[in-house]
């Protein structure tokens, strides 16, 4: 059996665990929360080192992404360079190649007409893949970076400026610690209704999970969700507050999307190749084998249109 364990900032209380078949190889693939304690999981990562085929960060990214650029982030490269033997990933080769094909998918397979939609990325540099693919379907595309993780209420209205500042904001946001740009720990459980315009403006609300919840608004009426890892209390949270569909990168496992670290481990224990030799088309390749699609869910029928 493959095992593929995701050390966490976030919450223990979203801890899971289950075991599954992929292409005929049994794996048990857990999710593990360390309360937003950077030392906790640094212990655990060094515990789990040659024990298991893969390693995820979980709720912290190794890079900021814009265009061709990456930024390393301090905290996570701390976190990476504990394990010698195992492979340790963060979810962005995935991000590049099933997020890009997953917009591509909704636009060209399942008829999501994003043209005429207005749809807010919460995060580009998050999901520069994601950002790109958005982008090329014409919808209005609204970059959240500023509002989300650095609490400015001002949205980037295209990929050159967020580009642009992510030249000059990244070499310094790096450097600081993660907990300041990221809701970590017990703060993924916290809402603070904010920014609600953004929000409100919005046909889609696009990127990782917990930056859309930190300021989710009560009232969600007839907006689409694509997002990541969602727990059930996730989508009956989403479900109240009126949220028309919910689509999610990853597929449903035992009631559970896990994040893209989790199935990007997954990816390198199959193809059994050091991480940085992994190309996107092997990603690729290996997710038109195991046949992935987004999980959509219309979870208020009565409003869908």
């Amino acid at each position: 059996m493959k095992q593929v364990v995701s050390v966490s900032l976030g919450s223990s209380s979203r801890n899971h665990s289950v075991v599954t078949e992929i292409l005929d190889e049994e794996f048990k693939i857990e999710r593990i929360g360390t309360d937003g304690d950077l030392k906790k999981a640094l212990k655990m990562i060094k515990e789990l080192d040659g024990k298991v085929d893969a390693i995820g960060l979980g709720g912290i990214d190794l890079y900021i992404c814009a265009g061709k650029r990456r930024y390393i982030l301090r905290d996570a490269a701390i976190l990476a360079k504990a394990a010698k033997k195992t492979p340790v990933v963060d979810g962005s080769g995935l991000k590049n190649t099933l997020e890009r094909r997953v917009i591509q998918y909704l636009d060209k397979e399942y008829g999501f007409n994003f043209k005429d939609k207005k749809v807010l990325l919460v995060s580009g540099a998050d999901r520069f893949g994601m950002a790109e693919s958005l982008n090329q379907t014409g919808c209005d595309l609204i970059l959240g970076d500023l509002i989300f993780a650095l609490g400015i209420p001002i949205p980037i209205k295209s990929l050159k400026t967020l580009d642009l500042l992510a030249r000059i904001i990244a070499p310094i946001v790096s450097k600081l610690p993660f907990k300041l740009l990221y809701p970590t720990g017990e703060k993924q459980h916290e809402i603070t209704p904010k920014y609600s315009r953004f929000y409100n403006e919005a046909d889609v609300i696009a990127g990782d999970f917990h930056f859309i919840k930190r300021y989710l608004p009560p009232v969600l009426n007839d907006k689409t969700i694509i997002t990541n890892t969602v727990t059930p209390d996730d989508i009956k949270l989403l479900k109240e507050r009126g949220v028309k569909m919910l689509i999610t990168t990853t597929p449903n496992l035992n009631g559970r999307s896990f994040g893209t670290n989790v199935m990007e481990g997954v990816l390198v224990a199959l193809l059994a190749k050091d991480p940085r030799e992994i190309t996107p088309e092997d990603y690729s390749k290996m997710l038109d084998k195991i046949n992935f699609k987004p999980r959509i869910e219309v979870l208020n029928e009565q409003i869908a249109s």
